[in-house]
C-alpha cells in the first residue's frame, strides 16, 4: 500500500509535514500529520485523490493544520506578479487585491513586489 501512495508520502516530506506517521492495517494506509497551512493540506488531499480516486477506501488521512489564520505563505520568486500568485492559490488572477490588502505592511503598491518578500495569502 505504501508503494501505491509513495507520491503522497514524498509530498509530505517535501512540505515538511510535522508529526507525520504512516501505518498499514488490514490493507488500509493510515496517514497522520500537521500541515503548515490549509493550502498544504489541500495539496496532500489533491495528491491522495490523484492516486486513489475521488473517494479512496484504501487510505485514511488525518491531516491537521498548524495555522488556520492564513491560507498559505508565499515567497515571491522572479517574474511573479500578485495576479500570478492569486491565480496559483485562488485560481483567479483578479483576487490579487485580496493578497495586496493582507500585505500592506510590506507592500506599498500592488505593482511593486520584490523577489524574496514573504507574503501572507489570506483565506477567502
Amino acid at each position: 500500500m505504501k508503494a501505491k501512495y509513495q507520491s503522497v508520502l514524498n509530498l509530505g516530506q517535501e512540505l515538511e509535514i510535522k508529526n507525520g506517521d504512516v501505518k498499514e492495517e488490514n490493507g488500509v494506509l493510515h496517514v497522520t500529520g500537521t500541515a503548515k497551512n490549509l493550502y498544504e493540506k489541500n495539496l496532500i488531499w489533491d495528491e491522495i485523490k490523484k492516486v486513489g480516486g475521488e473517494s479512496p477506501t484504501d487510505i485514511m488521512a488525518n491531516i491537521s493544520v498548524e495555522d488556520e489564520s492564513v491560507f498559505a505563505n508565499h515567497t515571491v520568486q522572479s517574474g511573479e506578479t500578485l495576479g500570478k500568485i492569486a491565480k496559483q492559490y485562488y485560481g483567479n488572477a483578479s483576487k490579487y487585491t485580496t493578497i495586496f490588502e493582507a500585505n500592506t505592511s510590506i507592500l506599498k503598491s500592488a505593482d511593486l513586489i520584490q523577489v524574496g518578500q514573504e507574503l501572507v495569502i489570506p483565506n477567502l
